[in-house]
């Protein structure tokens, strides 16, 4: 959402939109960054005057492709690495929500390894948030057919291993597109589990774009999720321009508006 703008003015343009709250990818280049780039992230939040609600852990060169390091062995020094700034981002804004992406096959190296490792490292993050009352997030992702996590029986195998750990902090992230595109019976899905889902995010297929570009009954999967118990939040994450990003919304705003007393 926003691409079209500078990361740092994002946090402003989506309270101008009228959102109170905002999620980022790692806003950083580096798994360590500077104290000033950390400071200049926090500020732009702070100075928008909204919330940070979600988090993705470092997940790699996201431009060049890269979906997560955790599962690597080769990296998991680098991703744990940023487990401190990770923590120390979510202490001072009350960040509860952190998704960490998986990462893809490597060459040369036992996918039981990449396994083993990648619950080891959910497991650290999963530790490294319980104090700040945070939740590790695992989504499965689309378009990248390798990608080891692509339904919801993939992620609640690995965070059952992680439960098994002694961590229980780590839930699904229902990202109702990529499940769709994946081919997952959403409202299955949603009956059957909604209510321990830790996140849900919102783009409409065929195209990631948003809701009503597509065919996917996003607003009723939304209504079913809340009515089968889930109480987080619900994030939009489509592509659109930023000044048609939330035309969509307007006659759901203006219902709202009528039904105020």
């Amino acid at each position: 959402m926003l691409t079209d703008l500078p990361l740092l003015q994002r946090p402003a343009a989506a309270a101008e939109a009228g959102f109170d709250a905002v999620e980022f990818w790692w806003p950083f280049d580096s798994p360590v960054p500077g104290d000033r780039e950390v400071d200049a992230f926090l500020r732009s939040i702070s100075e928008a005057g909204v919330r940070l609600t979600g988090l993705n852990f470092y997940a790699g060169n996201m431009a060049a492709g890269e979906r997560g390091v955790l599962s690597s062995p080769t990296r998991s020094a680098e991703f744990r690495s940023s487990l401190e700034t990770t923590a120390g981002i979510a202490r001072l804004t009350g960040c509860r929500g952190f998704n960490a992406l998986y990462g893809l096959p490597e060459d040369g190296t036992a996918a039981s390894a990449q396994a083993g490792c990648a619950v080891e490292n959910l497991a650290a993050a999963a530790g490294a948030v319980a104090g700040l009352d945070g939740t590790v997030l695992l989504e499965p992702l689309s378009g990248l057919p390798a990608y080891p996590l692509r339904t919801a029986a993939d992620c609640f195998g690995v965070i059952e291993q992680v439960h098994g750990s002694g961590r229980q902090n780590i839930a699904l992230l229902a990202d109702f597109y990529h499940l769709a595109v994946n081919g997952e019976d959403v409202p299955a899905l949603i009956a059957g589990h909604a209510a321990g889902f830790g996140h849900i995010q919102l783009a409409d297929a065929p195209g990631r774009g948003a809701p009503g570009t597509g065919t996917l009954p996003l607003v009723q999967w939304t209504e079913d999720a809340l009515a089968a118990g889930y109480t987080g939040l619900v994030s939009l994450e489509y592509q659109s321009p930023s000044a048609d990003a939330f035309g969509w919304l307007e006659p759901y705003r203006a219902a709202a508006s009528e039904r105020r007393p």
